[in-house]
């Protein structure tokens, strides 16, 4: 039976914010943006961005980097984010995290990424938790340790983050940072697949053959339980 591999993630994070500190001007971009009046929602959010606003500097560096109202600028769209992150902005902080690790606008450093993975994922932030077990699992930027990749991906599933549901029953299937048990993997597959992951659902299948009416019966029990309790009660 072949267990399917882990999946990693590495998208930008590209929904904007919004600061209620500056409310009003802070709307006139946010109205600007929305309907598409880029090179107002540009001028807005530079101003604010400019006298310190960071919520203001992350949504510059999306524009900088999606090229909205603006020649696209991966440079500068670093820039503004690192801005953002020195001032505790978690998806900034994550999105310096996927620049680093893919090279994109710095020059490739997975010791920074894991820096600014952690830095998010430390303030809850799921992506963040989801790529730094990641950087675990792999051994990038990090000294391999499957033992942390689980812990980070446990994290982020609490949140009901898919991916990290999925990740934990690839976990358990293959003994990979806790013992090896069919039953828990079953679990998070069959959790992971309730809320998305297309390979929660294959692998769950896969797992179903080789094991007993009596364990599937209790892995799906377990599952119930651990989506009630909001995953909070999932062991």
């Amino acid at each position: 039976m072949n267990i399917a591999t882990i999946i990693r993630a590495t998208a930008i994070l590209l929904a904007l914010l919004f600061d209620t500190a500056w409310a009003q001007s802070f709307q006139e971009g946010m109205d600007a943006y929305d309907r598409g009046d880029y090179e107002t929602a540009l001028e807005v959010f530079q101003s604010l961005a400019e006298d310190g606003d960071s919520s203001a500097q992350y949504n510059l560096g999306v524009m900088y980097y999606s090229g909205q109202g603006v020649a696209d600028d991966a440079s500068e769209a670093v820039s503004w984010w690192r801005a953002a992150a020195q001032q505790g902005d978690s998806s900034a902080q994550y999105n310096l995290g996927v620049m680093y690790e893919s090279g994109d606008g710095v020059p490739q450093d997975y010791t920074e990424a894991v820096r600014w993975y952690r830095t998010a994922a430390e303030q809850g932030l799921a992506d963040a938790q989801f790529n730094l077990g990641a950087m675990y699992n792999i051994g990038y930027g990090v000294t391999q340790d499957y033992s942390e990749a689980v812990r980070w991906w446990r994290a982020a599933a609490e949140q009901g983050y898919a991916d990290a549901q999925y990740n934990l029953g690839f976990s358990y299937a293959n003994g990979e940072g806790v013992i090896q048990d069919n039953i828990t993997a079953h679990m998070w597959f069959n959790i992971a697949s309730a809320n998305g992951a297309s390979l929660g659902k294959e692998n769950r299948e896969l797992f179903a053959d080789r094991m007993s009416r009596e364990e599937i019966t209790e892995a799906q029990k377990r599952a119930r339980k651990c989506m009630d309790s909001g995953y909070q009660d999932c062991d």
